[in-house]
């Protein structure tokens, strides 16, 4: 991905480029992707029952929060006290199902037409997590994504220090050929499974840490 001096923000044109491909791609992956909406539809009423929705809220660019929207994948299962079981124990078949296929992101559209997300970005935290302050802002200055270049250099093999660097060198990299990439490996990712990017994130710790 091409290099942009001191990480800064995507220019006011290219932002308006990047919107119209995020507009076009949601909504030729929305007609494409339909038969699969519908059948996970099925599958999550009949596992879960309703609301098929679960609702995220998450810090958008600026700071801005908004509603995530994503399949539900879990049960609200308790123990005997009342308390919710642990995340893993909560997990139907069909959730690790779609999880694994990543179609619980597909309501998610919604949200990349109503502008809270681009198609590639950081992926966006939710507004109470606490992230080095040096970063955050930077961070917070492009519009988070469904997927991103920490997704495709390993996702939930990163730690949380990598996956922040990752996402620092992306935003300072950043270009609409590279983001064509990045959804292109998002494809390759979910059929052959998430895999460290050794070389990528040693870069991307070395730049950050000569930012600090």
């Amino acid at each position: 991905m091409r290099r942009r001096k001191g990480g800064r923000r995507i220019s006011g044109r290219a932002a308006r480029v990047k919107r119209l491909c995020d507009i076009m791609l949601a909504l030729i992956v929305g007609v494409l992707f339909f038969p699969v909406v519908m059948l996970t539809a099925i599958m999550v009423f009949a596992s879960l029952g309703l609301p098929l929705i679960f609702v995220q809220r998450r810090a958008g660019q600026g700071g801005e929060v908004f509603a995530l929207y994503k399949w539900r994948s879990m049960s609200n299962a308790t123990d005997a006290t009342g308390e919710l079981l642990p995340d893993d124990m909560r997990v139907t078949r069909v959730g690790r199902l779609v999880r694994r296929l990543r179609v619980d992101e597909l309501p998610s559209l919604l949200n990349i037409l109503a502008g809270d997300l681009s198609f590639v970005g950081p992926r966006p935290l939710p507004p109470t997590m606490e992230i080095n302050q040096m970063f955050a802002r930077a961070r917070l200055a492009v519009r988070p994504g469904l997927t991103g270049l920490s997704q495709v250099s390993g996702n939930t093999l990163l730690s949380n220090h990598e996956k922040l660097a990752v996402d620092i060198y992306y935003i300072g990299h950043h270009s609409l050929i590279g983001d064509f990439r990045i959804v292109w490996e998002t494809l390759i990712t979910v059929l052959r499974g998430e895999r460290r990017d050794e070389p990528l994130i040693r870069r991307a710790l070395d730049e950050m840490e000569k930012m600090a």
